[in-house]
């Protein structure tokens, strides 16, 4: 859990605007046309549209976006009963929550009232704004209550959070420890230790997914809940044991699991040790659990164990189900959310835990290599994938259970809007990935000692998009396989020094051989580079027996390259290769050439980078409209770099006239349609989206990519290799998992146009 003070927390808060969510426009409004419609007059037109038909108010208004999160502050994140005012940092949290990982919309509103008659009726009456209610931090037995009441009298989405948040994200590790302990959930004996709305919709819903009523046995805060009590309200009395037990020590004995929604330490270390064979623990009271984690795990080697805290593994954290809920339900208008959309979101979390884990997510929490397991039987919050997969369960359960107004027909493009709402736009890959998978290819990783390499070659083997050869010690690698829970399959493992290699080595060389031999290379030299990785896996290309070759995790670039230029070579009337990065941006992807091979283009290399780039971007079923970018517009500047670059674009209009292509320009004109189109209106890339830039040399585009990828939150996808015989790629010193994927995935489209 991360550290700070009373005063990083107070700081944090008031800032220089005080709180954590703001309302901003969605429509333009510089200027007095734009008021005219925002307001009056024009606004009557979509009032008196939504009067005739109030369904269109989901049209023309924000409603079908906007959650209201409510609350009376009476059970603040275990500060108790502190107030609606108190509250309202927790409400406003929540509402950055929702926006953050679904671009939910939310007002926070803080009602002053204990009385549930009271509040019901201010909750309606402010209903007819929202397309869905985030009930918040309110004590129970009200809480129950009131949700019930506005379920029935409401017919927009309606959710107490502290209650079927947590009962959702914890059945959903139940499903798995339960998998992974061996137990069937029908012969769990379950002892649930707390009695408050958390515990009760948790107990529910356990029982709706299998755990059978008389195997339960709840405990307050005056003990077990027994049929001879009579002080239990209704709802404890649903729980009610004839079991002769009557303390929580009693009850755990022979019990399977343990649910703690209650206070700290209550759970000693030798009632575990009573509890049956590989045993469950779910100790969510916060901030500190019933028992300390580490003492449990110390206690028990059997023990599956998960808390609320985020310093511990198995973090029950409801952020991982209302934003991804409420999506769902939003998007195909449901009048509620019912059980059948909360079992969907318990299944889709427990399947999504078994799925590899994104390496971008075990950077985020500093790990290795998270799998499914005993550390690991709940998704991550950070998971970028809980977005496209929990809400389109949640959404499909809706419309199932004839409960959603505005069915979802395209699944596929569902999920791209999703992804759109974040920013994370990856049509483009998507697309290239699908290509890949119809005909996956040889592909040569010449570091395949290093873990990334390692953890990228499972990766692109699990999902279909390339048979992976590793170049290197086989014992080491097998080792890391085995260290880090890797599953490469039956992918090869080539021990390119080691002596069973020599006859390949030797017919490599001779190959090499006859191809440099009159630019100095000996047979004897020849055989030495057949000992470098980067030789010995381009010659594999080279001889075809593979299809692709990746190197460049573990050295320079241009020691990566050079071996791949002298082996595979230059494509025939080329005379020079480049590098080109895809950079996925919020405004859609743009192709950067040349950013990582010549540092200082003549004239002729531009005009062959020009084309090398535009055959690449139509690879990619784009035509590409090429801004050739300098410090100056149109000759406006007579010396230095941009003299080449007017040099190449006269080149390119006599030589190739249906190519789209201009400059020099600089970089705000050529990204700037509506500015270009003013002052230069004779340009021949017209009033086009620009969608390709030619840099003048190495250092501006090298400068250019980076500053995209570190400031302007674009994704660098490459560097693609262009104008090499064969598929050849070469990625940037320690790159990411992700990025070597990415690259592969261009490496296999690049090898089956070959």
């Amino acid at each position: 859990m991360a550290k700070f003070t009373k005063e990083d927390a107070l700081s944090y808060h008031e800032g220089t605007r005080p709180g954590k969510i703001e309302v901003i426009p969605t429509k333009p409004h510089s200027t007095q046309l734009d008021l005219s419609l925002a307001y009056s007059p024009g606004v009557a037109e979509p009032c008196l549209a939504i009067e005739k038909n109030p369904k269109d108010v989901y049209k023309y208004t924000a409603k079908g976006n906007l959650v209201a999160v409510i609350s009376n502050g009476t059970a603040v994140l275990g500060l108790g009963d502190i107030g609606p005012e108190a509250g309202k940092p927790v409400m406003e949290g929540k509402g950055l929550l929702f926006k953050i990982f679904a671009d939910i919309d939310v007002f926070d509103i803080e009602v002053d009232t204990k009385d549930v008659d009271e509040f019901v009726k201010i909750v309606k009456g402010i209903a007819p704004t929202f397309g869905g209610i985030n009930l918040e931090d309110i004590k129970a037995p009200e809480c129950f209550e009131i949700e019930d009441r506005l379920k029935k009298e409401l017919k927009i989405p309606v959710m107490h959070d502290d209650q079927h948040g947590t009962a959702i994200i914890s059945a959903a590790g139940l499903l798995n420890a339960a998998e992974l302990q061996n137990k069937k959930l029908s012969d769990i004996r379950l002892v649930v230790n707390g009695a408050g709305a958390s515990a009760v919709a948790c107990t529910r819903l356990y029982i709706s997914l299998g755990v059978k009523k008389e195997n339960i046995v709840m405990v307050d805060s005056k003990g077990v809940i027994h049929e001879s009590r009579t002080d239990l309200s209704a709802v404890k009395k649903e729980f009610v044991t004839r079991k002769n037990v009557h303390t929580l020590k009693e009850a755990l004995v022979g019990a399977d699991m343990f649910l703690g929604l209650s206070v700290a330490d209550v759970l000693a270390p030798g009632m575990i040790m009573s509890m049956a064979a590989r045993p469950i623990v779910f100790a969510m009271a916060n901030p500190n659990p019933e028992i300390d984690y580490d003492l449990a795990m110390e206690t028990r080697k059997d023990l599956i164990m998960a808390t609320g805290r985020s310093d511990h593994p198995n973090q029950v954290n409801n952020v991982l189900g209302f934003p991804f809920i409420f999506r769902g339900a939003l998007d195909v208008k449901a009048t509620a959310i019912n059980e059948a959309m909360k079992i969907a979101a318990v299944r889709a979390l427990a399947a999504l835990a078994k799925e590899d884990v994104p390496d971008m997510v075990n950077i985020a929490y500093g790990e290795m290599n998270m799998n499914f397991g005993r550390d690991y039987i709940i998704p991550k919050p950070l998971d970028p994938r809980l977005l496209t997969i929990v809400a389109p369960a949640v959404a499909k359960a809706a419309m199932d259970s004839g409960i959603a107004h505005a069915p979802i027909t395209d699944w596929e493009a569902y999920k791209l809007q999703l992804e759109e709402r974040l920013g994370r736009d990856n049509k483009l890959m998507r697309a290239l990935t699908d290509k890949a998978r119809r005909s996956p290819k040889r592909v040569v990783f010449a570091e395949g000692t290093n873990f990334k390499v390692l953890k990228a070659a499972q990766t692109v083997l699990h999902e279909g998009i390339a048979q992976p050869i590793l170049l290197g010690n086989t014992e080491y690698i097998e080792k890391l396989i085995q260290e880090n829970d890797l599953d490469l399959g039956n992918a090869p493992v080539i021990n390119w020094r080691g002596a069973e290699e020599r006859t390949r080595r030797e017919e490599y060389a001779k190959v090499l051989f006859q191809k440099r031999s009159r630019k100095g290379l000996t047979y004897s030299e020849a055989l030495d580079k057949m000992t470098d990785r980067n030789y010995f896996g381009a010659m594999m290309v080279e001889m075809g027996e593979a299809d692709a070759f990746i190197s460049g995790s573990t050295s320079k670039y241009s020691e990566a390259i050079r071996p791949a230029i002298q082996t595979v070579g230059i494509k025939p009337k080329i005379n020079h290769i480049a590098g080109m990065y895809l950079m996925m941006t919020n405004k859609g992807p743009i192709f950067f050439s040349d950013t990582t091979v010549n540092p200082r283009p003549d004239a002729q290399t531009l005009v062959d980078t020009t084309l090398l780039t535009a055959e690449a971007v139509r690879k990619f079923n784009i035509e590409p409209v090429i801004a050739m970018v300098s410090y100056s517009n149109f000759g406006s500047i007579r010396e230095g770099s941009p003299v080449r670059v007017q040099e190449a674009v006269k080149i390119l209009h006599r030589d190739h006239p249906d190519l789209i292509v201009d400059g020099d320009i600089q970089m705000n004109f050529a990204l700037n349609n509506e500015l270009r189109t003013k002052m230069f209106p004779f340009t021949k890339l017209e009033n086009r989206k620009v969608n390709t830039i030619i840099f003048p040399n190495l250092s501006s585009g090298n400068i250019a990519y980076k500053i995209m990828q570190e400031l302007g939150g674009a994704e660098a996808i490459g560097p693609i290799l262009l104008g090499m015989n064969k598929s050849i790629h070469i990625v940037p010193l320690e790159s990411s998992v992700r990025e070597l994927v990415n690259l592969v995935t261009i490496a296999v489209v690049d090898a089956q146009g070959q």
